[in-house]
């Protein structure tokens, strides 16, 4: 049994083919069910993002899997199958499961480490599962890139530096204000960086929303998604003396926060502390308002020089994650070699044993009239003989049941002996050509070694 993914992320395509071969979650179960119905799939996941959409499945043969993959994308997308292979990404085996592993410890996101992804790797194989999709294998490969996502940020802390200015501004209020429960915000200006900042606020309990912008329909518009209020410019000042956080981004060419006017605001404010975030370019908020007591301001520069450190912090944990990624990955593939190997011996000495007992029945029936012991002499012979011409080629298979070369080992033994294996290939189906013709050359590199 061969696990493979095809895929498409924001390195190998852009939003237009990424958002045709998106999947929402009402479309999964038909999805599932048709892809399962393909000759080539036996149990698959479908991962579909904003920024990746991957299908994970496991098949009988590579050719047969990937190409199916491909048809079902191209009919259910518009998009032409030939496009389609230009824009994706398709995986096998060790590169498959390494591939999820990473994946669902945030080493192949956007943003390195980010925790989204886990929950997204976890609802699309719950999904699966809930359809019955999936089958021993692709069950048994995402419990362990869950658990291994979970270990991965647990043991190297690998999301807890923040790598957006968004989210780096909301670290250093909670650093500077301690607990954000209850808190209020004060946002100037009514574009996206405000938007998405306050969104991570109130994620993290701000609950009092002000708004001030000086078209004030946009900002009656941002202020209702928070629940807010909308203020007028010419309120400003007046609401910064109740705000404990305040979020400036306009498009002025001059401070709209003078250091006068606040100073003003800090000698009515009952609480002494206050968090100035300044994300605009030119700056919003005169400098000089830093050097007041209680007062914490960030501006745009500040902000990238905390997420460059942290986005260090993060490369350093990543290597510790791939260090975690490679020890499951040789744990995961010893047991998926028993899957394929174990059915395989089972059939070799059946088959072994069914060619003993028809020649043993000939050689008796030739040899006429036997004493009891006589006939135990040749059946003990016999059994020697299967026994010591098996033991090689099945000790052999198990030594190389946990290398990347296994899968190829064991075909060989199913094509040179003609066993029909439950679970594998037909017999005498031709395997992959291009994964065949690979897979011997890494075995033939093994053998000279």
């Amino acid at each position: 049994m061969l696990i493979i993914v095809v895929g498409v992320n924001h390195r190998t395509a852009p939003v237009e083919i990424r958002e045709k071969l998106s999947f929402s979650e009402s479309s999964i179960k038909e999805s599932l069910a048709q892809l399962n119905s393909f000759p080539g799939i036996d149990g698959c996941v479908i991962l579909s993002t904003c920024n990746r959409t991957e299908i994970y499945a496991a098949t009988v043969e590579l050719d047969d899997g990937i190409n199916a993959i491909w048809k079902f994308l191209s009919d259910r997308s518009g998009v032409d199958i030939f496009e389609i292979k230009n824009y994706t990404y398709s995986h096998a085996l060790y590169d498959t499961i390494r591939h999820l592993f990473r994946v669902a410890a945030g080493l192949d996101s956007m943003i390195l480490g980010e925790t989204q992804i886990l929950g997204q790797v976890k609802n699309a194989y719950e999904l699966a599962l809930k359809y019955g999709a999936t089958n021993r294998v692709i069950n048994t490969l995402f419990q362990q890139a869950l658990a291994v996502g979970k270990k991965v940020r647990s043991e190297t802390g690998i999301d807890k530096h923040a790598v957006s200015i968004s989210y780096t501004a909301v670290e250093l209020a909670k650093q500077n204000l301690g607990n954000l429960d209850g808190r209020s915000v004060l946002i100037i200006g009514a574009g996206k960086m405000s938007e998405l900042t306050a969104k991570h606020l109130v994620a993290n309990g701000v609950s009092g929303v002000i708004v001030s912008n000086r078209s004030h329909e946009r900002a009656a518009v941002l202020a209702k998604q928070f629940n807010g209020r909308a203020i007028t410019f010419d309120e400003l000042y007046k609401y910064m003396e109740i705000a404990d956080i305040v979020i400036s981004c306009t498009a002025a060419s001059h401070y709209v926060v003078k250091l006068d006017k606040f100073q003003k605001v800090m000698d009515k404010r009952t609480s002494k502390k206050i968090f100035l975030i300044d994300i605009a370019v030119p700056r919003d908020i005169d400098p000089e308002i830093a050097k007041l007591p209680g007062v914490t301001l960030y501006d745009v520069d500040d902000l990238q020089n905390v997420v460059d450190s942290n986005l260090d912090e993060r490369k350093k944990a990543a290597l510790a994650a791939e260090d975690i990624i490679e020890t499951n990955l040789s744990e995961f593939m010893k047991w998926l070699s028993t899957q394929f190997v174990v059915p395989t011996i089972v059939a070799l000495r059946n088959r072994a044993d069914e060619i003993r007992k028809q020649e043993l029945q000939k050689a008796l029936n030739r040899l006429g009239e036997l004493s009891e012991h006589d006939k135990k002499i040749i059946n003990t012979l016999a059994n020697a003989i299967v026994n010591q011409l098996l033991h090689d080629p099945i000790t052999q298979l198990k030594s190389y049941a946990a290398t990347p070369q296994g899968h190829l080992y064991t075909e060989i033994l199913q094509n040179l002996f003609n066993l029909d294996v439950e679970g594998e290939r037909p017999k005498n189906k031709p395997s992959s050509s291009k994964f065949y013709e690979e897979m011997l050359a890494a075995a033939a590199n093994d053998s000279s070694k």
